[in-house]
């Protein structure tokens, strides 16, 4: 049997196929025996397994091992930071339901971390890499590139900017540390998170 070649991009409602073909997938439906593609995007077809799927073009942002995320820390405990992840690094759209990820304290920078309290502060964005997605969500911020994109100060909460060793905060001169991304962000969203749709 040959393989039925499918187009570039599809609409919602497009034909794809027979199901005597192959088998609806991720993002297909069938109908009286017909596949239809459920959503915009480009279509696969596994010779595998004889199912066909669609890669969404706009596809709501999921949470997988190995991603850079933005997540805003909520709360520090003695051995580990709880975030909310906001959003991937490759999506500008938010990650839905706001899933919770945990820096654990020998994740946070190479080396010996005494106090997560050294390095994090409430509030921070950080970027970090997911190391496993399910049941839960973990993150690092080991390497030099990852780490605090926007920090506020803990005295009078207006952003804080970079100084020669630490972070100064510009009206009121506070002095911070944290562990801060380090590298060109150039290639990254803004250090206030991805932009919002």
């Amino acid at each position: 049997m040959s393989t039925p070649s499918l187009p570039s991009l599809v609409l919602p409602g497009d034909y794809l196929g027979a199901a005597e073909e192959f088998l609806p997938g991720r993002g297909t439906y069938e109908d009286r025996g017909r596949i239809y593609a459920a959503v915009l995007g480009t279509p696969r077809l596994d010779v595998q397994d004889r199912t066909v799927h669609i890669v969404p073009r706009n596809a709501i942002p999921e949470v997988a091992e190995g991603d850079l995320v933005y997540a805003v820390v909520d709360e520090l405990k003695t051995a580990m930071a709880i975030c909310t992840i906001i959003a991937t690094g490759t999506s500008r759209r938010t990650v839905p339901g706001a899933p919770e990820g945990t820096v654990h304290i020998s994740k946070a920078k190479d080396g010996y971390t005494e106090s997560l309290s050294t390095e994090f502060a409430v509030g921070d964005v950080l970027i970090a890499r997911v190391l496993q997605a399910h049941p839960s969500v973990k993150l690092t911020t080991a390497p030099a590139n990852l780490g605090v994109v926007s920090a506020r100060c803990q005295v009078c909460h207006a952003l804080l900017t970079s100084g020669p060793h630490e972070l100064v905060c510009p009206r009121c001169g506070h002095h911070e540390h944290r562990k801060m991304a380090q590298g060109d962000l150039s290639s990254k969203p803004g250090p206030n998170g991805p932009d919002r749709e």
